[in-house]
């Protein structure tokens, strides 16, 4: 059994990560232990200081600590786009290693689970469609330039918080991968946990005609990688079907 703990903010689409392990392997377990998110209502707003104090080092080790006493696990993702890459490349590795180092497993986030993804598929140029304000998604589109790669087009989306992307149905998650798709990008990428995509990958990919990676996918992915474990699909798009570029 291959074990990948998630660190999951709040409530909303935490649901996606049951199903892949459905469909990825019977010795693939993926559990989710929800993080803190604060303020009163325990909602992950889409805001920068909120999202900073989302992804605060208290947070993430109470649930790290939580997810290695309960699971055991052979590595773990922070499943937060937004709480780590706000952070800047830099602190998104800070948070990887804090968590690393505390329960003695692999660890990383969402964010950098994108740039993994893109580099192993060799793509440096993409369009996104972000959920959230543009003052937030403009720290993505940073991130990956930190690792070479250009954004030709970015769509935001401005949707307040984490629990209100989760409500989107398949004919909104199609129209807002459709949002942003520049001629010339190698891929689009749809970057937060809080949004249903994994079981549309392969029509959002038909109906775009390239690649699409999407953050529960990614998280996923990466965290089976930091295992050791590489796991094929047809059914998740480009990513579970492709050998690394030489």
């Amino acid at each position: 059994m291959t074990t990948i703990g998630m660190l999951y903010p709040g409530h909303s689409a935490e649901d996606e990560y049951p199903y892949l392990e459905s469909i990825l392997s019977e010795d693939v377990y993926l559990p989710v232990v929800h993080t803190s998110v604060g303020g009163p209502d325990e909602i992950t707003t889409h805001e920068v200081q909120a999202l900073l104090d989302l992804g605060k080092t208290e947070r993430l080790l109470s649930g790290a600590t939580e997810i290695a006493v309960k699971h055991n696990p052979d590595a773990v993702m922070w499943a937060c786009t937004s709480g780590s890459f706000v952070f800047g490349w830099d602190g998104a590795q800070q948070q990887a290693r804090e968590i690393q180092e505390a329960i003695h497993v692999p660890a990383s986030s969402t964010s950098l689970a994108f740039a993994a993804a893109l580099k192993h598929l060799g793509i440096s140029k993409v369009s996104v469609s972000a959920t959230y304000p543009d003052e937030v998604s403009r720290h993505f589109v940073e991130l990956l330039g930190h690792q070479g790669v250009e954004v030709l087009d970015l769509a935001s989306h401005d949707i307040a918080s984490g629990e209100d992307a989760g409500e989107l149905d398949h004919d909104s998650v199609i129209n807002l991968a459709r949002s942003a798709d520049a001629p010339n990008a190698q891929a689009v990428l749809i970057p937060d946990t809080a949004l249903h995509t994994v079981r549309w990958i392969n029509e959002l990919e038909s109906v775009l005609g390239k690649t699409v990676l999407t953050a529960n996918q990614v998280t996923a992915w990466y965290g089976l990688q930091l295992a050791g474990r590489t796991v094929y699909s047809d059914q998740l798009g480009s990513l579970f079907r492709s050998p690394p570029k030489a």
